[in-house]
Parts: structure tokens; sequence; C-alpha cells
């Protein structure tokens, strides 16, 4: 079933649209098309984020984007972003600067849950209400989506993508202390620099510019819908149906073997939490190339590097035939030094190996 999608969205890469810039008001097309307003001068991520996904609409596919602060030209608009210091959804209306302003993904869309607290900014906005139909549009011809997984990739993809263009552009530390370092390359980053710099000896085209960032985000965002299309979700099915079949593997359910490596981690907590078993899986077998498996601890959150339990703490940065001969289990391969994962030559190797992790005392 998912076979060809990431073909399919290569075909899309390949062939972005040209999307036609004004500037204050000015129309270059002689066709009255529909019209996306947002503000001129230096550009922002979010607001070229905005643009970019309302173009993915049918309704907007041929929009002019209109650059312009007058607000004679903004009513003129069928959609604003970003400018206007108004939100009105039903006007079509998304600025956010105003005081009062302070909607949350979970604001407004309280049915997803209260997870999603930083403040919107207008590409948060724009995908807050379109986001999910974005997502329908994006499906290869011939794949079906049901409701529950649009649903499931429409919140990752706010979470692993646009949640952060909402924190970077309200000014939404990450730390409530000064972090260790700063990263500089993020996708906001990268789209501010785009912007001609105050003592630049070229021509100041500030519209052509926005159209190279429109093009930038586009790559950031079909990679982020490709991936969990048509590489998380499958993954999902896979990890329900371990989990399902965990005590086939082991009377105490507390380990699951998967039959290839792929993405798993948000999906075994998410799933756990939805079977109300959460916390119980400890470790999982797989696969990892011929004549190798791995045991992996499960980690307390998808991205946390401390464990539920550790596989055994004697094993801890040893190898080899030490290791077999440490653990008693032959064709041992290796224990990371922080026993978060480890290797055996065999599936009945590696399965010995989270058995005797699971029966010991051993916590992280």
């Amino acid at each position: 079933m998912f076979k060809g999608i990431s073909r399919s969205f290569n075909f899309l890469y390949k062939n972005q649209f040209q999307i036609p810039i004004c500037h204050k008001g000015h129309l270059y097309s002689k066709i009255d098309k529909m019209k996306i307003g947002t503000h001129d001068g230096v550009f922002h991520c979010d607001e070229v984020f905005a643009c970019y996904m309302l173009r993915l609409l049918p309704e907007y596919k041929d929009a002019e984007i209109i650059r312009t602060r007058d607000p004679e030209k903004l009513k003129e608009c069928d959609i604003v972003v970003d400018v206007g210091a108004e939100f009105d959804h039903a006007k079509k209306r998304y600025d956010h600067h105003q005081r009062e302003f302070n909607e949350t993904l979970s604001s407004l869309r309280p049915e997803l849950g209260d997870k999603f607290k930083i403040k919107l900014s207008s590409a948060g906005l724009i995908y807050t209400y379109y986001g999910e139909r974005i997502i329908q549009e994006l499906a290869p011809k011939g794949f079906s989506l049901d409701k529950d997984n649009v649903r499931l990739i429409y919140k990752k993809v706010y979470e692993f993508l646009i949640e952060e263009m909402d924190a970077i552009d309200n000014g939404v530390p990450m730390t409530e202390e000064e972090p260790k370092y700063k990263i500089h390359t993020h996708l906001s980053a990268r789209i501010h620099r785009l912007n001609p710099e105050w003592n630049s000896t070229l021509e100041k085209n500030v519209d052509e510019k926005f159209h190279t960032a429109l093009t930038l985000v586009s790559e950031e965002f079909m990679y982020m819908v490709n991936y969990f299309m048509s590489i998380w979700l499958p993954a999902r099915q896979c990890v329900q149906s371990a989990i399902e079949e965990r005590f086939d593997v082991h009377e105490s359910g507390q380990i699951v073997e998967f039959k290839d490596r792929f993405p798993w981690k948000s999906h075994l907590h998410d799933i756990e939490e939805d079977l109300g078993i959460k916390n119980e899986i400890k470790y999982v077998v797989f696969q990892d190339k011929p004549d190798s498996y791995r045991v992996q601890a499960v980690p307390v959150t998808p991205s946390s590097f401390i464990t539920r339990k550790p596989l055994l703490k004697e094993w801890w940065g040893v190898r080899d035939e030490l290791l077999s001969d440490v653990a008693g289990i032959p064709n041992c391969i290796f224990c990371h030094s922080t026993g978060f994962i480890g290797g055996n030559k065999t599936r009945e190797g590696a399965l010995k190996m989270a058995l005797i992790s699971l029966k010991s005392d051993n916590v992280e």
C-alpha cells in the first residue's frame, strides 16, 4: 500500500510551481486571481511558510502574493497573513502581532489535547486551520489516508516543523535558563539570511528573494510530510502488531520483537498509552543486518537518553568474546557504555540479553 509514495513525492519536489509575487498591490498578471496578502520589507520564515502552504490548496494554487502594508490594498486580498493587526478566521485574517493575541494550537484546536502550548505565528495559524486539508492534497494519487491517520501526520508535522517556527518568531526560548549553545542554521535563520544585507552593493530586490524563500520552505515541508506519510506512518502498524504479539516473545509482555528496523520510539509510547500499558515494555529486539541483532532498552520518552531499564550494568562497554564470557551468552557483539543498546550475532542471543537484564534489579 505504501510502495511508490516516495517516488510520487520526488515528482512533487522536481515540479515546484513558480509563484508570481506582487509588490505594494501591483499585479504582474493581466488575469484576476485570488490574492494572498502579507507585509512587504524584510520577510520572515512564518509568513513565507504561510504563503507557501496556502498555495498548496486548490483555491489558492494560482493566487497572487501581494506584499504591502497598505490597508486599502490588504482589503482587496482574499486572505491576509502576518499583517493587518487582525485575527479572524471567518474573515480569513491571520495576524498574530496584536497585544491580546495568545492563541496556541491547543487553544484553537482543543480536541488535539493540551500538548501544544506555543503561541502561534502566521505559519501556525494557517497550519491550524488548513494543515489537514494540505496533507490530504499532498497524498499521492491512489493513496488513501483515513481521518485518524491524517490527524496523526498533522500533529507530527506541527511538532517537528511548525512549532519551532512559531516559537522562534514569537521569541519563545527553548529553556528557562540560558542554553549552553545556540543553533544558527535552523530554517528560520536560513530564511532570514536571504534578505539583502544592509550594506549590500547589489540591487535590493526583496521580492525576488521572497521567491527564493518560498522554494526553500517548500523543500523542508515536502520532506517532512513525505517522511511522516511514507516512512513514519507505515512503521506505526509494524509497532502495533509487535506490541499485540509481545506475549509470543516472552510471557512477561515486556519485550517486543520487530521484524525490521524502522522508527519506533514515538509509536511505542503512543500505542502503550492508547492501550493503557504505559511504561510496561522494557526492551525491543530487531535484526540490524545479516548475522547481527540488537536489543535496545526503551527510553523514558522518545527523545530521552535515559531508559526505563538499561541492559545489565556488568556488560556496559564490554565487547565480543569478553562480553560473551561475562554474560554467559554466546556470540555477543557489544554493549554500549551506557547500557541502552547491545548486540548479538543471533536472535536467540539478543533475546537472552533482554531476558537476563529484565530479571535483574538493574535500574537507571
